[in-house]
């Protein structure tokens, strides 16, 4: 049984998406076992509460330094025995130091198809913001694993969402969670959960 732990930064709907999977059986041989966000008033704790999951805050605010915060963020993994960490709507850039020892279970959803609109500063409704400024006819979502850069893991599974002429950031942004990022991020845990995933040479292989 895989353990997740998932990080959240607000509303927690993607962390919604992989409690009802998990619920439903779309995801198998995995369990959440705990919710963390780096923000105490987070919707998404309240979601994990809801449904019986710990959920803590672990702020950087709180910490005298990044080296810190690491530490903070790594006792807690080793505490709820953490075999992959999901980055789901997550705005905290996770200290390398975590990166490292998580490598290869830690995996992160975008709401782009990568590498399109991704990297330092495309986060939220400015991704969405990105594509209709520069005339994009499709957009949609990526789930990748975590590395050292910013969008540059490994790619697992994307999914292409039709933009459409009056689209608004925000109409763009719930058909993106809507139509791919609900649908991808709990089939990439799945996948993951049932080892169906490797990495060869920085290119994901579904078995």
């Amino acid at each position: 049984m895989l353990n997740i732990v998932v990080l959240v930064s607000g509303g927690g709907t993607n962390l919604q998406a992989i409690i009802d999977a998990v619920k439903s059986g779309d995801i198998t041989n995995a369990k959440i076992s705990a919710v963390i966000s780096n923000k105490s008033d987070a919707y998404a704790l309240v979601r994990a509460e809801k449904c019986g999951i710990a959920a803590r805050c672990i702020s950087p605010k709180d910490y005298a330094d990044r080296d810190q915060f690491a530490d903070a963020m790594l006792d807690a993994f080793r505490e709820y025995r953490a075999d992959l960490i999901v980055l789901a709507g997550y705005l905290i850039i996770v200290p390398g130091k975590v990166i490292r020892e998580y490598y290869g279970r830690m995996i992160n959803i975008h709401p782009s198809l990568i590498p399109s609109h991704c990297g330092p500063g495309y986060y939220g409704l400015h991704v969405h913001e990105s594509v209709l400024k520069r005339g994009n006819k499709v957009t949609g979502a990526t789930v990748h694993f975590v590395d050292e850069g910013t969008d540059t893991g490994p790619i697992i599974l994307q999914k292409a969402v039709e933009v459409m002429q009056d689209d608004t950031p925000e109409s763009l942004q719930l058909r993106v969670m809507e139509q791919a990022e609900w649908k991808i991020l709990p089939r990439a845990v799945d996948l993951i959960a049932n080892d169906r995933v490797e990495i060869v040479n920085d290119i994901v292989r579904i078995k």
